[in-house]
């Protein structure tokens, strides 16, 4: 699924990196820890969060997250926008709860991925 649809999908603003809403996510994580976020399988995939701080963006960065989704009206802090900028990571806002964003991005097509064996 494309980044742009996503933004479409949860009628979400960009907050960041505008000019890569080309690129394609395969899966979704949506988790307010980012300790869950790490146990999650690396792929091209979107974090969904509620969590508004610099982790979150260095937690994707590791988890080669290309796209992050801030819900229920949350805004990036200036620091979580220049590193996402350095990294080229998209993020959206969305007044969306993260539950409700997570349903409807599973039934447009994007699903879930597996959890790291212990």
């Amino acid at each position: 699924m494309k980044i742009s649809t996503i933004k479409e999908l949860l009628d979400a603003d960009v907050a960041c990196c505008e000019e890569h809403l080309n690129r394609h996510v395969y899966s979704a994580c949506g988790s307010d820890m980012m300790s869950d976020v790490l146990a999650f399988v690396k792929d091209q995939a979107v974090l969904l969060t509620g969590l508004v701080n610099s982790q979150v963006i260095r937690t994707a960065e590791m988890m080669d997250m290309v796209c992050i989704v801030l819900v229920r009206s949350k805004l990036p802090t200036p620091e979580m926008i220049e590193l996402a900028q350095e990294s080229g990571i998209v993020i959206l806002t969305s007044k969306k709860r993260m539950y409700d964003a997570c349903g409807i991005l599973y039934t447009n097509g994007l699903v879930g991925n597996k959890l790291r064996e212990a």
